[in-house]
């Protein structure tokens, strides 16, 4: 062999040696063993809503060959389901998995993560989040509690909920006593009704026992597994303040700021995944929950347009003092609405007039 082959050779085979020394570490350092926990705020019996924080968690695993885990815990085992929020912002535990708008009291702000009152359904919400700054918007705000979050899950349109007596003018609203969460509540107080805030396993009891006079929750898959339709037979709909309610999977914000880059993307794309997954889920499931609950005896009833048309101008109204009050409301209020107008006018033209016909269809069984 001569001098310069061996030369080269022992050049290449030092700088391979030397690559093979280097690689191993950063390797290491770019893709770390992490666990994180998160708390539900909800139930493992509510499946579907509890589900979409396994799915996110299962995606993170397999897209990260399980070097980034996340242990999901069901609400009130680590803390209350209510508390979820509150247990990121402070460190206590990494992520949740919550509706933004449970914690409404702090700021009315964290509603429009979620739903509020005569709002976006959930094609528009997904539109507003992912193309409109949506997603952004909330994170500048979720930043000041030092938490970044994304939309992981949406139950679609919400009923309107299971009463003890039936509703069919704004009069009989007075003096009910409601679970009923977010901003909702402080719109149908306008109209003589007492908001409840109550954390969703927690809500049968409350309504056997008397404590409160009608629920709301989701839909007719979760509502059949919580029992509400043996105490209180009349079942409303629509959910006027629930239009297209968003889930969200919200992170200590410097726990994620120090994630690798491969794993913020990983937890991007996992909540988008699953985002999707359950609102399928609950399309599959509802029309059979509620053909279930008309057989068991749940009497089902439309809110009036008298009804509908005075939560509207209350809504309204509630809208005006808090944009006069609060300028972070009044700058998601300002981005949210703006989109609202040209996405019902959009809605009507197109979704609006197939669904229609389709229905009509239905109506006459011949689907």
């Amino acid at each position: 062999m001569d001098r310069r082959s061996f030369i080269r050779k022992g050049a290449l085979g030092g700088a391979a040696a030397a690559a093979t020394s280097l690689a191993a570490p950063a390797i290491a350092q770019e893709a770390p063993k992490i666990t994180w926990r998160l708390t539900s705020s909800f139930p493992k019996s509510l499946d579907t809503i509890y589900g979409a924080a396994e799915t996110m968690a299962n995606y993170v695993n397999g897209m990260t060959d399980g070097k980034f885990t996340i242990q999901v815990f069901a609400g009130g085992e680590i803390v209350p389901g209510l508390q979820a929020m509150d247990a990121v912002s402070n460190g206590t535990v990494e992520a949740c998995h919550t509706a933004s708008y449970y914690y409404w009291g702090k700021d009315p702000t964290f509603a429009f993560a979620t739903a509020v009152p005569f709002g976006l359904n959930m094609r528009m919400q997904n539109a507003w989040f992912y193309y409109g700054g949506g997603n952004d918007l909330m994170n500048e705000f979720y930043a000041t509690h030092g938490i970044t979050a994304f939309p992981c899950g949406n139950t679609g349109a919400q009923m309107g909920g299971w009463f003890r007596k039936e509703i069919n003018t704004v009069e009989d609203m007075k003096g009910v006593k409601m679970r009923i969460g977010g901003f909702g509540g402080k719109v149908a107080e306008r109209l003589g009704v007492v908001p409840q805030q109550i954390a969703g396993g927690d809500i049968y009891a409350a309504l056997e026992k008397g404590t409160i006079d009608a629920t709301e929750w989701v839909g007719p898959y979760d509502d059949e597994k919580l029992g509400f339709y043996k105490v209180a037979p009349y079942y409303y709909y629509p959910g006027w303040w629930e239009g297209g309610a968003c889930l969200h999977a919200m992170f200590n914000k410097t726990a994620y700021d120090g994630l690798p880059e491969a794993y913020k993307v990983a937890l991007q794309a996992a909540t988008q995944a699953a985002n999707s997954d359950m609102m399928a889920s609950y399309d599959y499931k509802n029309p059979q929950a509620l053909k279930s609950l008309l057989a068991n005896g749940a009497q089902l009833r439309p809110f009036s347009p008298e009804v509908l048309q005075a939560c509207f101008n209350a809504a309204n109204e509630v809208y005006a003092e808090m944009n006069a009050s609060n300028e972070w409301f009044k700058k998601v209020y300002d981005s949210q609405m703006a989109f609202r107008k040209d996405a019902y006018g959009w809605a009507q033209i197109s979704e609006f007039n197939f669904d229609y016909f389709m229905m009509s269809q239905q109506a006459q069984g011949k689907l």
